[in-house]
């Protein structure tokens, strides 16, 4: 099921998730319907709080080029254990902030754990996109959006494009 993405800015993004103490077949459902709904936004990612669900809980798949074959990742309780000094700049965009990119830099290399939705604990080293990607998402379970990484001014101007943009979806 595809699940409406909430938009910024709202008081919901801002807030701290809570762990996921167990999986269920609720929780289950909920990252599938994630999944569903970053392909079809489409994104490379996607955060419970975006969905409106405060839990630790996001998706990803930073698979792009035509003809590869789909990685989709389903992480519940992530957590970056390890992050290179080597950093990286990346144009970072968000399902949240339609439209509206900004530069970003972050570690180049993170090192991440997760409960994967068979209750299995992983732990991969990504690089690139994908670590761009993954601390982008845990940002989210942590109440931050990547315009909280960038110069006052930028996101300000920013955030009232959004206020505008959600004023005319109400409008319809």
């Amino acid at each position: 099921m595809i699940r409406p993405i909430l938009l910024h800015p709202d008081p919901r993004l801002k807030k701290i998730c809570a762990d996921v103490p167990d999986l269920t077949d609720e929780l289950r459902t909920l990252a599938d319907d994630m999944l569903q709904t970053m392909y079809d936004a489409p994104g490379v990612g996607l955060a419970a709080p975006q969905v409106g669900i405060l839990h630790r809980l996001i998706v990803l798949d930073c698979v792009k080029e035509e003809g590869e074959t789909a990685r989709p990742l389903i992480m519940f309780n992530p957590e970056i254990i390890a992050s290179s000094d080597e950093k990286n700049v990346y144009e970072e965009g968000c399902l949240s902030i339609p439209d509206l990119f900004a530069d970003v830099t972050r570690p180049k290399i993170v090192q991440v754990r997760w409960m994967d939705r068979d209750g299995n604990e992983q732990n991969e080293e990504m690089d690139g996109l994908w670590a761009t990607c993954v601390q982008h998402e845990i940002d989210h379970l942590e109440g931050k959006l990547f315009i909280d990484h960038i110069k006052p001014l930028r996101r300000q101007m920013i955030t009232r494009k959004m206020v505008k943009l959600k004023r005319e979806l109400a409008r319809g």
